[in-house]
């Protein structure tokens, strides 16, 4: 059974069978008995990219009364739908995410509160306006055009796919900025996200 665990750019949980780089969560939002999503999307402002190997620890996906094991192709798909790295377990990365927050050393759950306010609007995913062209926007940047969402790289564009990153392409406009605002500072300030292999070879 495929279960309703996979995060796509736009911050929708969906049912697929893509395997990703990285788990994460926003809480408990699932009900064990039958592995499946509750209603609501979240239940802390903590959204969290974690890692999906951490000291050997193994765990049943959505199979217990704790947080839900969500999924994301790479850590730029997990920026734009509003998650940041794990202080627990992507300690190193946490720390760089921090220095690169547009605030001055702040807590977690000072960077947790400022996303959250970008991240929804009305409950729903906050799409925020574009100034200039997506090819200015840093590596990771994740805009949407339509109803597709394309990853930013090298000043070109790759549409997410179920299966991952179609080739690279120039893209002159966009709608939207789905990557929240202060995550596009602290990209500009010299986060690296992770990419998928998939970004540089084009579909399997």
């Amino acid at each position: 059974m495929t279960l309703q665990n996979r995060v796509t750019p736009f911050g929708e949980i969906v049912a697929i069978a893509q395997r990703g780089l990285f788990t994460g969560n926003r809480g408990i939002i699932h009900d064990p008995a039958t592995r499946t999503l509750l209603k609501r999307r979240w239940t802390s402002k903590a959204w969290i990219i974690c890692a999906c190997d951490f000291k050997g620890v193994r765990r049943e996906v959505m199979g217990g009364h704790s947080w839900t094991e969500l999924f994301f192709l790479d850590e730029a798909v997990a920026l734009a739908a509003g998650h940041r790295p794990c202080f627990f377990c992507r300690r190193p990365q946490a720390e760089q995410f921090r220095a690169c927050f547009p605030a001055e050393q702040p807590s977690a759950p000072e960077i947790d509160a400022r996303l959250h306010a970008e991240r929804l609007e009305n409950g729903q995913k906050r799409r925020h306006p574009m100034d200039g062209s997506p090819s200015a926007l840093p590596d990771g940047a994740v805009v949407a055009v339509g109803v597709d969402a394309y990853t930013m790289r090298n000043g070109r564009a790759h549409r997410w796919t179920v299966d991952g990153y179609a080739p690279a392409q120039d893209l002159d406009h966009s709608d939207s900025l789905l990557t929240p605002p202060s995550t596009i500072t602290a990209l500009r300030a010299g986060y690296s996200p992770v990419f998928h292999p998939s970004i540089d070879t084009g579909l399997p």
